[in-house]
């Protein structure tokens, strides 16, 4: 069965695309909330275990009908490679969110597209525009006013808590993300290679974490959340990964991740929706400027 993608024959518009992201932004904001309410219920390994599995289960069967699921050893192999970033990056998620605030992984989030672009340069060589390099700039600028609450002198103590430096560990890891995504992609539809990268990824768990399953006490795993899970696997896990793989060929791997500046604000408004309230108010300068730095990344690529 042909599997390639449709994305040769038809061609959406970039306001389309954008919107895409911002949908996808809106999700994955909500995985960090919903991740920091579930992670002590479960370990975190196992939980990202979880998590794959039962996304590729509800989304094979889908993808099996429409285009066939397309294997060979190749292709297999690619996706793999993909899935190995997302795999470290959920695990370290999961772990980090024990130690520090929905918040600050979401800030510390704001990092990727930096790193990302990195990345891009050295694999792929993405060059970015002097507006793109400064707005990347202004955002890591922002991270930094976050994490430390606005007193910058901090910045030279270094007080990160363990969640932190948990989390950026795993950002090294999701930079690779995107740029593997257009080095590795040969034209599969994107829905195929999305399935692919979850069956990888559980392999990956099991391989890593498949002894702790036995260690699980699964009657003793709340209903909120099992709920939690399902809700993880299939909003920010199927929808997410095939939204972000399909605009990549579109806007290259910096614009995508750049859409990880809006995490902060959306987490900062579902927090607010919630009733947790606002954080101190000498974080929202620090969470404005990520924000502008985003739309700056965007206009610039637009504007070409």
């Amino acid at each position: 069965m042909n599997f390639q993608s449709s994305r040769k024959g038809k061609k959406h518009s970039l306001a389309f695309i954008h919107l895409l992201m911002v949908i996808s932004a809106i999700l994955v904001s909500t995985s960090f909330t919903v991740g920091a309410a579930i992670t002590a219920e479960l370990d975190p390994a196992v939980l990202t275990l979880v998590r794959f599995t039962l996304a590729a289960c509800i989304f094979g069967p889908w993808v099996h009908f429409k285009y066939g699921l397309g294997f060979s050893f190749s292709f297999f192999c690619r996706c793999a490679l993909i899935s190995g970033c997302l795999v470290i990056f959920f695990c370290c998620m999961f772990l980090a969110l024990r130690y520090t605030s929905a918040l600050n992984t979401s800030v510390i989030f704001a990092l990727v597209p930096s790193i990302s672009g990195g990345y891009a340069l050295l694999f792929i060589g993405e060059r970015l525009r002097k507006e793109q390099l400064l707005a990347l700039a202004c955002g890591l600028f922002g991270v930094v006013w976050v994490i430390f609450r606005g007193d910058l002198s901090q910045l030279s103590a270094m007080e990160w808590n363990k969640g932190d430096l948990i989390f950026l560990g795993g950002c090294f890891a999701m930079g690779l993300y995107a740029p593997l995504v257009k080095i590795l992609h040969r034209g599969e539809s994107m829905a195929i290679m999305t399935f692919w990268v979850l069956v990888t990824g559980s392999l990956w768990l099991l391989l890593f974490a498949g002894y702790k399953l036995n260690t699980v006490d699964w009657t003793a795993v709340p209903a909120f959340a099992w709920l939690g899970v399902i809700y993880l696997a299939v909003f920010t896990t199927i929808i997410t990964f095939f939204l972000t793989q399909y605009a990549v060929p579109y806007l290259g791997p910096t614009q995508v991740t750049a859409y990880s500046y809006l995490y902060p604000g959306l987490v900062l408004v579902i927090d607010l929706l919630l009733g947790h309230g606002l954080p101190p108010l000498q974080v929202i300068p620090g969470v404005l400027v990520v924000l502008v730095a985003m739309i700056v990344l965007q206009h610039t690529r637009d504007s070409r």
